[in-house]
């Protein structure tokens, strides 16, 4: 029994009244028996229905019975389409369009929220929106899937049993059980290519609720200090917001944060070219040192 499609039952009541169970049952495409069952489940939640017979007959909600607020509010469906809406940025599929459509028709009585565009999508968005409808069908079905992976060190072939598709850190990611390690894992969707479905099935795993803290793949225990020049605050604070850093009386700033690692710290110290400079610790800003001196070697030649 699908829960949209019974809130779906009840606003199209709420709004329209007496209604067929044809009807119903075309416009939520499920037979006329699995019409009745959801009346029925319905009715056991508190919401009398009532079915009349004849050429003026149909299901509709007592006479009489008021609910205390609607099913949803505007405000709450908007929003319900505004999510929507931002999956459509990653799937084929117009869900936004196809509910609105199934519980209003063509009125569209709920109008969207033109004010709010979010766009969940990547500059390869035909490879992410396949990507990721393959993982959803491979979670659905519980087969194993294989992909190429490229690390920051190298790259690899994976076998993996897909669990879930999440977006977090601004990214799109695969979260996974890996027989190879026997643990979890999360994978970057953006690195991972060639990704096919096995034949091979797996039995859905209970995941213990720490493995469900995302977080926990991107601590920040390595501590860097670093003042930046003024004209990069913009960036410091995109990054962590105006109170993360501390302006000097020369204008610099001065920040203290943590990082998930050497390699991420590098990238992002890199980025800034001469607009940083590197305080603490000593180790990271020798090897920050060398990385210039290679880099610049290659032009003097």
């Amino acid at each position: 029994m699908k829960i949209d499609r019974i809130l779906g039952i009840i606003t199209v009541l709420q709004r329209k009244g007496k209604v067929t169970m044809p009807y119903l049952a075309e416009k939520f495409e499920v037979s006329c028996r699995t019409i009745a069952r959801d009346i029925e489940a319905i009715c056991g939640a508190g919401i009398p229905i009532v079915a009349t017979q004849g050429a003026d007959g149909g299901v509709e909600i007592m006479e009489g019975f008021n609910f205390d607020t609607t099913v949803f509010t505007k405000d709450e469906l908007q929003a319900v389409f505004a999510g929507l809406k931002a999956l459509e940025s990653v799937s084929a599929a117009p869900a936004s369009s196809a509910l609105s459509d199934k519980l209003y028709g063509k009125e569209k009585v709920i109008p969207l929220d033109e004010n709010i565009l979010v766009d969940l999508s990547s500059f390869y968005k035909d490879s992410l929106s396949e990507k990721i409808n393959m993982l959803k069908k491979a979670i659905h079905e519980k087969k194993c899937v294989t992909f190429h992976y490229y690390y920051n060190k190298g790259e690899d072939d994976k076998l993996i049993e897909p669990a879930l598709v999440v977006f977090k850190w601004s990214g799109w990611y695969v979260f996974v059980f890996c027989p190879g390690r026997n643990d979890f894992r999360m994978y970057k969707l953006g690195r991972l290519w060639d990704l096919k479905i096995t034949d091979k099935s797996f039995e859905q795993r209970e995941i213990p609720a720490e493995k469900l803290d995302f977080g926990q793949h991107f601590t920040d225990e390595y501590m860097i200090e670093a003042v930046y020049e003024a004209s990069e605050k913009y960036r410091l604070v995109e990054k962590y917001g105006p109170y993360s850093f501390t302006e000097r009386e020369d204008g610099r700033l001065y920040t203290k944060w943590g990082f998930s690692g050497q390699d991420n710290a590098m990238s992002w110290f890199l980025s800034f070219g001469d607009k940083v400079e590197i305080l603490k610790p000593e180790d990271f800003k020798t090897d920050y040192i060398e990385r210039t001196k290679k880099t610049l070697s290659k032009y003097e030649k």
